[in-house]
């Protein structure tokens, strides 16, 4: 607990565009959570140096994110949106509790199968470890809840396992965080292979909405995303690809499927398509203006960073002196 709330925490990586997917799924839900809880979002571009990055290129994405966290509607006064870099207190606890995970653990998680098959030429340690960073996020702030996607829960277990192990040998010392079940966001999907989800790492670039693509560029996508030869705007599984169009529709419009089908029943895909392009036109153009407005304020983007870094610092301090005092480091002389 931390001003009388429950601590939630997540975070996005500051590689690539974030997408319709991106928005639909997570940051549209995250606007008022604050309400019920004490949060916190990390721009976790530690995260992102798994994988080689241009520095220049890493830099403007991870403010590029932060920005737009903002612009989605979340208050950085009620909320501690934050740079993981900034906080030195991830990497140190990270360094401790990569000693109280088995090699076995990590061994085991899917996602590094995933993400050395596709950097073969880079099979580093710290793409081996990312989940024990990823568990210091979490347990740094005493996190109650983290929101998840089915391909992270393997990760928050593994936090969890972290969190009982250290706390079976030192007692009561961290949260033991649970997967937030709260309002299920649109999961969004590829515009050219319904079958997987709309990614900011697709290598096609019509198979992804990025949040900040123009309206030409988005009516282009969408009349361009794969259909089938049916003709008809069902919401069923054997047309995946008006069933992601459908869902998108929805999402952006807050009709439900059944209200879709009905409302364009008769009307052909392109039409469907068209209405489409233009419901996620409208949902983005608010976002987009104030993106562009943030972007115009140096001085309240860095005050936001600065304030907010210290905000974390503040909470992921208290936990860090508790663990190093519990594993036995000196304590410091003030």
């Amino acid at each position: 607990m931390l001003n009388g709330k429950k601590v939630l925490f997540s975070g996005m990586q500051a590689t690539g565009n974030l997408t319709l997917g991106n928005y639909l799924g997570a940051l549209k839900n995250w606007v008022n959570l604050c309400e019920e809880y004490e949060c916190f979002y990390s721009v976790v571009d530690l995260h992102s140096i798994t994988v080689r990055q241009d520095p220049t290129i890493l830099r403007q994405r991870a403010r590029k994110l932060l920005m737009i966290y903002i612009a989605a509607g979340i208050d950085p006064e009620k909320n501690c949106l934050y740079y993981q870099s900034h906080v030195s207190g991830h990497a140190e606890l990270a360094w401790i509790l990569n000693c109280f995970t088995y090699m076995g653990e990590l061994n085991r998680m899917t996602q590094f199968k995933d993400k050395a098959a596709k950097h073969a030429d880079n099979i580093n340690a710290g793409l081996f470890t990312y989940p024990v960073l990823m568990a210091a996020d979490i347990l740094l702030y005493q996190a109650d809840v983290v929101p998840v996607g089915i391909d992270q829960m393997q990760h928050l277990e593994l936090t969890r396992d972290i969190a009982q192990r250290f706390n079976g040998v030192y007692g009561d010392v961290f949260t033991v965080p649970e997967a937030y079940i709260g309002k299920v966001g649109a999961k969004i999907m590829s515009l050219q292979d319904p079958a997987k989800k709309m990614s900011k790492s697709d290598e096609n670039p019509h198979a992804s909405i990025y949040l900040m693509d123009d309206p030409d560029t988005i009516m282009r996508k969408c009349k361009r995303a794969v259909t089938d030869s049916e003709g008809q705007i069902l919401y069923r599984e054997e047309q995946p690809g008006i069933r992601n169009l459908i869902d998108i529709y929805s999402a952006c419009t807050g009709k439900r499927p059944e209200e879709v089908v009905k409302e364009f029943d008769g009307k052909g895909y392109g039409d469907f398509k068209t209405a489409v392009g233009e419901a996620v036109v409208s949902v983005l153009k608010p976002l987009q203006a104030r993106y562009e407005e943030l972007n115009k304020d140096k001085t309240y983007i860095d005050g936001i960073i600065k304030a907010n870094a210290e905000k974390a610092s503040y909470t992921a301090t208290k936990t860090l002196r508790k663990v190093q005092r519990k594993v036995g480091f000196p304590d410091r002389v003030r």
